[in-house]
């Protein structure tokens, strides 16, 4: 392998960076319930329902306004304590990171604040759906783009793919969920979270994949990775 090439991390942010997904914690604790979410998102894997439709009926099953639905989150909530580590070995060792999500840049990165500090926050690389807020607290996903995922994380991915064999960097994905889908296939590598339903879509589309619990075991690997990297 060549040792010029750079390392790019494509990561999810619920479920994945965060040990619960805070969509989810808001549909299963204020909307629709666990039982129904589980139920929609079995659809998305099947492909009998667009993510799309199936997240928005998750948000707009929620009641509590903005602010309320923040504070929920920063209050139960929490990033995966590897992470920040990992965060730091992928500054020190020049890995771009860039964290691909379905859910809302504003909670994100206030989720980032608390566990990051906010300077840190401010310049993690993200690509999100956005969030409009309504004068009376209100508020409905914005999202990126037109496809039935709302976000069709692929197609930040795929414009390095498809780099020639020189200037295309060593790419990996990290997910747990059917946000995911969209992006399984397209890196040289997979980490898909234990017990999660990405694991269940590799298995029935046979996708390669390694699993993973929590980043210590992503950042073990890619430092054997990169080690391999520059030998």
């Amino acid at each position: 392998m060549s040792n010029t090439k750079q390392l790019y991390v494509f990561s999810d942010f619920d479920g994945t960076i965060t040990q619960q997904d805070s969509n989810d914690y808001l549909s299963d604790n204020y909307g629709l319930g666990q039982a129904m979410r589980v139920q929609l998102n079995q659809k998305v894997i099947e492909g009998t329902l667009s993510f799309r439709d199936v997240f928005a009926r998750m948000l707009n099953s929620v009641p509590l306004k903005y602010e309320e639905a923040l504070e929920t989150m920063k209050k139960n909530v929490a990033i995966d304590p590897d992470f920040p580590p990992f965060y730091d070995w992928c500054k020190k060792e020049g890995v771009r990171l860039v964290i691909l999500s379905s859910g809302m840049e504003p909670f994100i990165r206030h989720l980032f604040e608390q566990y990051l500090g906010k300077d840190e926050a401010s310049k993690i690389e993200i690509v999100s759906n956005g969030i409009d807020v309504h004068e009376d607290g209100t508020w409905n996903i914005v999202y990126h783009d037109d496809t039935h995922f709302g976000h069709d994380k692929s197609l930040t991915i795929r414009p390095y793919a498809q780099l020639s064999e020189e200037k295309r960097p060593h790419m990996v994905y990290c997910g747990d969920g059917v946000s995911d889908l969209s992006a399984a296939k397209e890196t040289e590598h997979l980490y898909a979270k234990k017990g999660r339903d990405l694991i269940t879509y590799c298995k029935r589309e046979n996708v390669s994949y390694t699993e993973f619990e929590t980043f210590a075991d992503i950042h073990k690997a890619l430092i054997e990775f990169k080690a391999k990297m520059t030998a």
